[in-house]
């Protein structure tokens, strides 16, 4: 006790502009008090937006089961409206290929919600609600952000409504493979605690305003969470309200990603040092029709290289639907180039 006492005396009496240990606690409360005022002011703002989604999916009636016994698996998941008429955004994978959907908000309302339009590429869905005096978030400005900065996750995890997390924004530009096997880009890295039912739930900035979409989490890792970008979200929310789906680019191969030999690379002058070796082409595609062949290497869509098959997802797009372009391939060595008229894709089969 003597030591401490003394201890506390030495730092009352140091010189001025030195922090003493009286000084210290005030200035970690007024940093706490901050923060907290920060998370309080987002989850306040954005609370009222987010949803309860239970949804329902069908299930096959196993042979000789109990008919009286429901048959429809049930899951949890979460959203929040953007719109003041109703419109939800949330995940993909939370209410694809579901029979029935129920919101319920913050303030007990339950609705019977429709699916506007989903994106298994993206990992993101609308459905809408028909209600009024809905208080819609607002979307933000994804390229903003920077690493470090203060996020919000709010959610339903494990069903517990409304529940709120904090973290930082761990890193930027991450890239995520969807269900489907395309690769998600421009995706929110955080260590705002995630668990099952905070997928589609809302990622907020300490001001409240939504930068992301929460959609992953990294298992058996902690802290390694993800979010879709809310610019991102912008743009698929927009087309699957219009649209009801995302418009993408088919050409009908299977691939995988190969490295290729030094002297093919300068024999044939190519720009990359790997390409997507054509293991299977469907039968009646365009790239059938073009004279594609398994065994083939990608090298090259149009006048861009291709070195592996996410380049060439990149490359599919809208625009490319009807469009003559030339595919370039390595043949037995040799360069190729063939004509090929991309399809509009069906979601989740192979390009």
């Amino acid at each position: 006790m003597p030591a401490v006492l003394e201890t506390v005396s030495d730092l009352s009496t140091a010189p001025p502009g030195e922090v003493t240990s009286a000084e210290v606690p005030a200035a970690d409360d007024a940093l706490l008090d901050a923060y907290s005022r920060a998370v309080i002011t987002a989850a306040e703002r954005v609370s009222a937006s987010v949803l309860n989604l239970e949804v329902q999916q069908p299930s096959e009636r196993v042979r000789g089961a109990d008919p009286r016994l429901p048959q429809q698996a049930r899951g949890h998941g979460s959203g929040f409206i953007f719109t003041p008429d109703g419109f939800i955004l949330t995940n993909s994978h939370v209410v694809h290929n579901t029979a029935k959907i129920e919101a319920t908000l913050t303030d007990g309302r339950r609705f019977q919600a429709d699916l506007v339009g989903d994106d298994p590429e993206t990992d993101l869905a609308v459905v809408r609600i028909e209600s009024t005096n809905l208080v819609p978030a607002t979307l933000g400005d994804s390229q903003t952000l920077r690493v470090g900065q203060l996020v919000i996750a709010i959610g339903n995890p494990y069903g517990f409504q409304c529940t709120v997390t904090a973290g930082v924004v761990s890193a930027l530009g991450r890239s995520l493979r969807s269900r489907s096997g395309r690769l998600i880009s421009h995706v929110i890295q955080t260590d705002a605690a995630l668990n099952p039912g905070n997928s589609g739930g809302p990622l907020v900035t300490s001001q409240g305003q939504v930068v992301g979409v929460n959609t992953a989490i990294i298992l058996p890792a902690q802290g390694i969470c993800f979010a879709i970008a809310a610019n991102t979200a912008k743009f698929v929310a927009a087309r699957l309200i219009r649209d009801g789906k995302i418009r993408r680019s088919f050409i009908g191969v299977a691939g995988q990603d190969v490295p290729l030999q030094r002297r093919l690379v300068r024999l044939n002058g190519l720009e990359v040092e790997s390409g997507v070796l054509v293991v299977a082409v469907e039968p009646q595609s365009p790239a059938e029709i073009a004279g594609v062949r398994e065994g083939d290497v990608i090298v090259g869509y149009d006048d861009h290289a291709v070195a592996g098959i996410d380049t060439l997802h990149e490359l599919l797009t809208e625009d490319k639907v009807g469009v003559k372009s030339v595919v370039t391939v390595i043949r037995r060595g040799e360069r190729r180039i063939l004509s090929i008229v991309p399809q509009e894709s069906r979601a989740g089969r192979d390009e």
